[in-house]
């Protein structure tokens, strides 16, 4: 384990006080439907109706049996889907609160969990090839993606997928001032010190693809969330459903495979 350095302490304390606050991210899926999940994977279910699902791409259809890393994922969130479809589930996060969210969705629904508080760029814990699939969260709380890809492509397995969830880095850094939203930064600047105490980070693309490429991996397509589908301009302004009505959502996932 590294020593936690000051980006994993203010992050930290960002993470723990949203799980205080109940930030929906923070919150875990206590009433998922394994016919629901299963329709949804089929592709029989508008996203736009399961906008819970939106972060995940249809490989849930086959994870039974599998072991599944949720990285920098806790909650009791993506677990509680990975763990009630009868995979091997591990979880690594680095609040001891998203942590905990992991341990309550796994007692709720009777399946085995291994939560482990840590930072996704230190996967030390973890054994080489042990996972056939990782589900990895946003980057944008480290500084460089290329400090967490040689870590996964270390754990993962030959064949297997990784899931790494990015923002867009032309939409980082936007504020709203009462009438519009405005960027607040030059597209040079990769560092905002958040209000809230949170440290962020904008990634360029050439950095989040060429990447995973030089760690091993090969591209096997992008997952842009489906927010274009559940626009809400009536939201109050600044929140992130406003933000989301007018950006079409700034995530990405990009699906690799590791060669």
């Amino acid at each position: 384990m590294i020593e936690r350095d000051n980006v994993a302490r203010a992050n930290k304390q960002l993470w723990e006080k949203e799980v205080e606050e109940g930030c929906g991210y923070t919150i875990p899926w206590l009433d998922l439907d394994i016919d629901l999940l299963t329709r949804y994977a089929r592709g029989e279910l508008d996203p736009s109706r399961e906008p819970m699902f939106k972060y995940l791409p249809s490989i849930i259809l086959d994870v039974k049996d599998k072991d599944i890393l949720c990285l920098a994922m806790g909650g009791g969130q993506q677990s509680a889907i990975f763990g009630i479809l009868g995979a091997r589930v591990t979880v690594l996060d680095l609040s001891d609160g998203m942590i905990e969210g992991d341990n309550k969705a796994a007692a709720h629904y009777g399946y085995e969990v291994n939560a482990i508080q840590g930072d996704m760029r230190d996967l030390s814990r973890l054994d080489d090839a042990s996972f056939d699939y990782v589900q990895g969260g946003f980057m944008c709380y480290i500084p460089d993606v290329r400090e967490v890809y040689p870590e996964v492509a270390r754990v993962i397995r030959q064949g297997g997928i990784y899931a790494s969830a990015n923002e867009d880095p032309g939409l980082r850094f936007i504020e709203w001032d009462s009438n519009a939203y405005r960027f607040t930064q030059p597209f040079s600047e990769r560092i905002e010190h958040r209000e809230d105490g949170g440290i962020e980070f904008r990634h360029h693309m050439s950095d989040i693809f060429n990447g995973l490429l030089e760690s091993g991996f090969s591209i096997k397509k992008v997952h842009k969330f489906p927010n274009l589908k559940t626009q809400n301009l009536k939201a109050q302004p600044s929140t992130w459903e406003h933000q989301e009505s007018y950006f079409a959502g700034s995530g990405f996932t990009v699906v690799a495979e590791k060669l």
